[in-house]
């Protein structure tokens, strides 16, 4: 399967989210053919994003993929990210699908660029957004992706063919304990288990401010959608999100109607399983 995967990649940058590496682990562990990288900002920075995700396309002998780097702010629309992904779409037109864990900068960017962009793509999947207010352990969460370039995300909304979006709620599923990664990757003489183990240790830390041993993979969950959809029930819906409600996130405002498909994990040990047996199957050289 092609994919073109735009993301805020900070995995190993302390104090930020991991989520978007082990994405691209899994889609790498899947035998996903990765036609390109983008970086997006959100968990961090632009620059933080895209000189951690070059670091880790060196670390992991990814060479022959492409790696672009896309706008830096809401509204910055026109990049190499948003050219690129929009010509690959063509290119490979009804081939490709779009992974998006991040701010949707560069995916509108690419639909500025080319109207025809969201039906040249096989599909769009995203990670962001809410329906309801996200709670983790009695403590609300913010929602990241669709809020810090609001516009984008609704104008990706209202405008996308055959879009999934893996919301913040239904990704409560896939919670990921300490517990289970040092079961499965601790110790190991897996050269990617011990990578990921070390990578990923900060952030079991970072997570006690929720009164929590472990974290929840957000981006993991829509990769493996695109992926495995059998891991998934379809839930087609209406959301109708406006301006204001864009601004934090929220699906169901007073905007024009929108159907999209909300998937949902049907077992969330056998989605465990299946993630941790793509991570141990990724060959590092």
């Amino acid at each position: 399967m092609k994919i073109l995967f735009d993301c805020d990649n900070t995995f190993g940058v302390d104090g930020c989210d991991v989520d978007d590496g082990l994405a691209l682990l899994y889609l790498l562990g899947m035998d996903a053919e990765i036609m390109g990288i983008s970086a997006t900002y959100g968990n961090s920075d632009l620059d933080t994003v895209f000189l951690n995700t070059e670091l880790m396309i060196e670390e992991l002998g990814l060479d022959h993929i492409p790696l672009l780097r896309g706008g830096a702010f809401e509204g910055d629309y026109k990049s190499e990210a948003s050219d690129f992904l929009a010509d690959m779409a063509e290119r490979y037109r009804g081939e490709i699908y779009l992974l998006a864990t991040g701010s949707l900068t560069n995916v509108y960017g690419a639909f500025l660029k080319d109207r025809r962009f969201f039906e040249n793509l096989a599909g769009l999947c995203l990670m962001g957004g809410i329906t309801d207010t996200l709670y983790i352990n009695g403590k609300v969460m913010n929602e990241l992706n669709f809020s810090c370039d609001s516009p984008a995300a609704l104008g990706v909304i209202r405008e996308a063919k055959n879009l999934s979006i893996v919301t913040g709620n239904n990704c409560l599923k896939a919670f990921f304990s300490h517990e289970g990664h040092r079961a499965r990757l601790g110790g190991s003489k897996i050269e990617i288990a011990r990578y990921i183990d070390e990578k990923t240790s900060y952030w079991y830390d970072c997570m006690k401010k929720y009164d929590i041993d472990g974290f929840y993979n957000w981006d993991v969950v829509s990769a493996a959608y695109i992926m495995k959809k059998e891991l998934f029930e379809d839930s087609f819906c209406v959301i109708n999100p406006d301006e204001d409600s864009m601004k934090s996130g929220r699906l169901l405002g007073n905007g024009a109607p929108v159907r999209v498909n909300l998937p949902i994990i049907k077992d969330s040990n056998i989605f465990e399983d299946e993630v941790y047996r793509a991570y141990r199957s990724v060959d590092m050289n």
